[in-house]
């Protein structure tokens, strides 16, 4: 297979499925960080966040089982593979965080309501593609590297909890991921409020099991063609420029599994749209308003680099490694989005 069609047509397949799950999630579950966050400060419900916290749980199990199979080696991914720098999660997270409040979505939110046809959304993906893309590679690139060199993981034990538990208590990394996994997945399920809610508990393993297909898809890819392509899951920061730069220079370029991850939540957005008969062009009317999305739009641009991560990259696919990274990273984002929030509540009040 990998012969006839090549390693990163395959990668950008595997994406392109875990996306299609990740869009109808998002529009036929209301699958959305900001909106999660949302509803549990100003309307007292958590059924999002516990959606969330399904997925999450949902995803470390999946990975837990992967890496006891052996069809993934921590130190080929991103997350375990790098040390940890926390000042960088934290200041990312925060950054990112206060970004999406000011866009009113991250950038997985934002191609979802493009999906549904919102062209204010369409210039949140594009801003944050390109701030993605200055911060990554180029004019802020120096300073960034400066700020936080990234650097090996240092030592024979990947920077993640369960390895790190493992190294303390002589257990296996895989059989704690297992467990901590589905003490997450308990958690979220014990509320009242998820009592009778079987749609969202769906869309919230459905979401898990978008992230654990990317990573056991990229990891089988990876092991074929002899580390061709590199050890992903979703995320969507770097990946909007990446796809921007595709769009535009395909010819001399090769697929790859965020333009897949990024096609597939497009697709399932529009799909999803179709199906509950909510697609409709919207387009902004004030000015202000699109002064403030597309400043939220180049901040989140801009910590998501920062942090390696934005609320899928590290909220779901990093937590689904158990890296430290991701339960810091995932804090400060929730802290910036709750200031940004307020900012934001507090001015229509004072209005």
């Amino acid at each position: 297979m990998l012969d006839s069609i090549g390693a990163g047509t395959a990668t950008a397949l595997v994406g392109f499925v875990g996306g299609l799950m990740l869009g109808l999630a998002a529009r036929l579950g209301r699958f959305c960080t900001l909106g999660a966050i949302e509803d549990y400060l100003y309307q007292e419900s958590d059924v999002r966040l516990r959606m969330w916290g399904v997925a999450i749980g949902v995803a470390v199990v999946g990975v837990a089982l992967l890496m006891g199979a052996g069809a993934i080696v921590p130190a080929e991914t991103l997350y375990l593979g790098q040390a940890w720098m926390p000042l960088a999660s934290i200041a990312g997270g925060l950054t990112f965080g206060y970004g999406m409040a000011l866009a009113g979505n991250c950038g997985f939110g934002a191609l979802a309501r493009l999906g549904g046809g919102d062209l204010r959304a369409f210039v949140i993906v594009m801003v944050m593609g390109v701030a993605s893309y200055i911060t990554l590679s180029g004019p802020l690139a120096h300073l960034r590297v400066w700020l936080f060199p990234p650097r090996p993981a240092e030592g024979s034990v990947p920077p993640g909890i369960a390895h790190g538990l493992a190294g303390v208590t002589g257990l296996a990394a895989p059989a704690i991921g297992v467990v901590i996994g589905l003490a997450i997945l308990l958690f979220a399920l014990s509320a009242r409020s998820m009592i009778g809610k079987p749609r969202a508990i769906f869309w919230g393993v459905v979401v898990g099991l978008a992230i654990v297909s990317g990573w056991a898809g990229t990891a089988w890819v990876a092991h074929e063609s002899f580390g061709e392509t590199a050890v992903v899951s979703h995320t969507f920061s770097a990946p909007l420029g990446e796809t921007m730069i595709y769009a535009m220079t395909s010819s001399g370029n090769t697929l790859s599994f965020g333009v897949g991850s990024v096609a597939g939540v497009l697709a399932g957005a529009f799909i999803g749209s179709l199906f509950k008969g909510h697609f409709r062009w919207e387009a902004c009317e004030d000015p202000r308003e699109l002064r403030r999305q597309i400043l939220g739009a180049a901040l989140m641009g801009v910590g998501a680099v920062v942090a390696a991560g934005c609320t899928v990259g590290q909220g779901i696919s990093a937590f689904a490694l158990l890296a430290y990274s991701a339960p810091v990273t995932v804090l400060a984002i929730l802290a910036g989005a709750a200031l940004g929030l307020r900012q934001l509540i507090e001015g229509f009040v004072r209005a």
